[in-house]
Parts: C-alpha cells; structure tokens; sequence
C-alpha cells in the first residue's frame, strides 16, 4: 500500500482498540482498497522530459493515435475484445505502455462514438506499485481503480461533453508522493514510490440491450468492530439515488457502511450528511462475495443518546447503461 493509503488508515483508526481478528490483514488490505478520497477538483500537474512507450491501434478504429516521442513498444497482455461478466462486449480502440521506472509519459488519441469509455490497464511488478496518472486533454482525472495486481483493472473514462476525440494521457513524470516519520518527532522523509511496468489500453464498450439484473446483496453483519446495526436502506442505481436514515447511539459513535454488487458495483459512490452537516467525504462501495467482510467503515462523533439523522447522496463514476447496481447503506452504533 502507499504511504497516503496507509495514513489514510492510520488516521481514521488511531486511538481505537485492535479488534480480536484473525482476517484482520485481509480486512485493511481491502480497506485501503475502498477508503480512497474522491476529488473532483484537481491541481494542475507538473510535466518534466518523457519518454514513452510504443502504441498501437486495432484496425477500424477512426484515426491513429498520437504519441509524445518514440521509444521500445510496450507487449500489450490486453484483449483486443472480451465480454465481462453481465455480458457487455468491450473493444479495444488504443493501447500503450509505460516502462518500470519514473519520469515517463505516453498519450493516446481516441475517437468518442457516443458509446461509453473505460480505462484498462494490467501491470508487471510488485503489488501496489505507483499508477500512472491519468489526464483527458490536459485535464488530471480520477484513477483509484488502476491498481498493480494479478488482473487486468477497469475503470471509467469520462470525456467532455460534445467532444468527438479525446486525448488520454499516462504519466508518471509527477513527484510529491508525500512523506512518512518512521518514529515520532522524527523527519518527515519523501515516500519513494515503487514503479512497475503497465500495459495501458481504453476500450469502448455497447451497453446491454436490456438492464442486467445485478446480483443478490450479502446482507450487512449484525456486529461490527465492537458496535451494533441500528438501522439499514437500499436500493438500485439509477432508481434510487439518495436516502435517510434515523438512529440513536448511546455512547455518542456512529460508524457507516456501503455494500453493492452489479458489475459495475467498485464505481460507486456515497456522501452524507448527519444532522444536516456534511462529513466532507466521499466514499468508495464495497463488493463482499466471499472470505470476511470488506470492512471500510466511516466512524463519527455524534451526540449521545439523541436522535440522529443520516442522509446521503448515490451515484455512480462515469457511465452505467442498463447496468444496474444494487447498493445498501447500514448504521451501526455503540
């Protein structure tokens, strides 16, 4: 994990007990996974001298993409089409690749049919390895979901309104990861990122012709760290789009969680608000299918023993035609 993954974590559980846990290693792995914050205003980002890898376009494609600079291609382990799991079919319309070391950059010019986006990208090297950094015409957008792993990762490629091309950019030429004390009081040492080598491609995908039913929904654990459930909504993406929930916790703490499932379930989102004021944060949806729950609760202060009123906003990173998603808020209180 990152060193702003990890403080992220750290942060949120400080002062807290341990919980008596033996999957308690699973559960912060796919907490650090999910406990991404969402930002939709960007600063600019700091471009130095790139090189970049090679990239190729499959036939039919509308115009070939353009590159920075010339370098050795990058092997493409990305499918030129596949078909996921709900029965989508996705085309791959560009590739490109980035090489195992800092300081690189390669773009890609796509053309946009009206159909939707998505990024994909598949890496060699160690897990958690730094991504690239994604921007669309010059603009930095979000890339929680491009993680190093085992699997090829998705994620949506938002594009401006009316364009007819957009031009994707990967980058790893931008520094300031941040910086760790490795004891207390001590120097705050810059994080030195681990790079791996990515093969990166944008895929257009045709939506179903008919909405796909989205899996069934594990329901929410009774106890968890240490609180009880008080109180549960749900719903379906696009049908429900914002809920209420009202509780009391006796000993002032209020602990939310997020569960969905529908193919496209790791791309949505959740902001609340309790007792009318906003927590300031948006929160990723878990995906619990097997093994322990994917914990990644957002805990609060709140006033003991009175009435508290949680409500939130539902929505769902780029596009999801007749892709549904089933989501489910729990409360839980101590």
């Amino acid at each position: 994990m990152s060193a702003h993954d990890l403080r992220d974590v750290l942060r949120e559980r400080a002062g807290a007990p341990a919980p008596v846990n033996p999957h308690r290693h699973d559960q912060i792995r796919a907490r650090v996974r999910r406990t991404r914050i969402r930002r939709s205003a960007m600063a600019g980002v700091a471009v130095v001298a790139a090189v970049v890898a090679g990239v190729s376009l499959v036939p039919g494609a509308a115009k070939p993409p353009e590159i920075t600079a010339a370098a050795e291609p990058a092997a493409s382990a990305l499918p030129e089409t596949f078909t996921a799991d709900d029965g989508t079919e996705y085309r791959r319309v560009a590739t490109t690749g980035l090489p195992a070391k800092g300081g690189q950059k390669a773009s890609v010019t796509v053309p946009v049919t009206g159909k939707p986006l998505d990024l994909a990208g598949l890496c060699q090297g160690r897990p958690g390895s730094q991504p690239p950094n994604v921007a669309v015409n010059g603009r930095p957008v979000r890339t929680g979901s491009l993680r190093c792993g085992k699997d090829m990762e998705l994620e949506a490629l938002v594009v401006p309104d009316g364009a007819t091309e957009v031009t994707v950019t990967f980058d790893t030429t931008t520094t300031g990861y941040g910086c760790v004390r490795e004891k207390k009081g001590g120097k705050c040492e810059p994080v030195k990122p681990h790079w791996a080598a990515w093969s990166l491609a944008v895929y257009e995908w045709t939506p179903p012709a008919e909405p796909v039913e989205p899996g069934e929904l594990r329901a929410p654990p009774a106890r968890l760290a240490g609180m009880r459930l008080a109180a549960r909504t749900g719903g379906t993406w696009t049908d429900e789009r914002s809920f209420e929930l009202v509780v009391r916790s006796p000993g002032g703490k209020l602990g939310l969680e997020q569960l969905c499932t529908g193919d496209l379930a790791g791309r949505m989102w959740f902001t609340y608000r309790i007792n009318g004021e906003d927590t300031g944060s948006t929160t990723d949806c878990g995906i619990w299918k097997s093994g322990p729950f994917p914990m990644a609760m957002g805990e609060h202060r709140v006033p003991k023993g009175e009435k508290v009123t949680i409500t939130g906003k539902v929505g769902l990173w780029g596009e999801a035609t007749n892709r549904p998603v089933r989501w489910v808020v729990a409360a839980y209180v101590n």
